[in-house]
């Protein structure tokens, strides 16, 4: 009767591993739009290829090598100094937010769309609001949250 607890513990170890090792042993560095000083850490054995700059404002697009996933880091203009809230508002995000979270100096949103996870987040700047926008399917969703965490966790103004 011993031997069960041992092999259930096994067992959920092997599930958790793979999920761990895709945060731990992912190499990052720190990324930097140089024209707004915002930087974050972004796992580059992850997000292996550049997909040029965003819709709009500065930074960058990055995405997995199978394209499953993307990455996209940027500042864009809020010349009006908007709250992150009223950002956000402007920005009219779609109805059915799974998570969200607005504070005086960020806010946070996630969903699922089409089998995929999104996530946004958004610090406040000088007359700027310096963004992670991260895409990936939501069958993998343990696998990214560590990733996703240190990604926004280390996102600078």
């Amino acid at each position: 009767m011993r031997a069960k607890p041992f092999v259930a513990a096994v067992a959920i170890a092997a599930i958790c591993a793979p999920a761990l090792a895709f945060a731990v042993d992912a190499e990052w560095r720190r990324y930097e739009i140089p024209s707004t000083g915002t930087s974050v850490d972004m796992p580059v054995s992850i997000f292996t290829s550049d997909a040029g700059p965003p819709e709009s404002g500065t930074g960058r697009r990055f995405f997995t090598e199978d394209r499953r996933a993307d990455l996209t880091v940027q500042s864009i203009p809020n010349p009006d100094n908007d709250s992150p809230a009223r950002f956000l508002a402007k920005q009219r995000p779609p109805a059915g937010i799974i998570y969200k979270r607005i504070t005086s100096d960020f806010f946070v949103v996630s969903s699922i769309r089409k089998d995929r996870i999104w996530y946004n987040r958004c610090n406040r700047g000088n007359g700027t609001m310096n963004c992670v926008l991260i895409n990936y399917p939501a069958a993998e969703k343990r696998k990214w949250d560590d990733v996703v965490t240190r990604i926004s966790l280390t996102l600078r103004s």
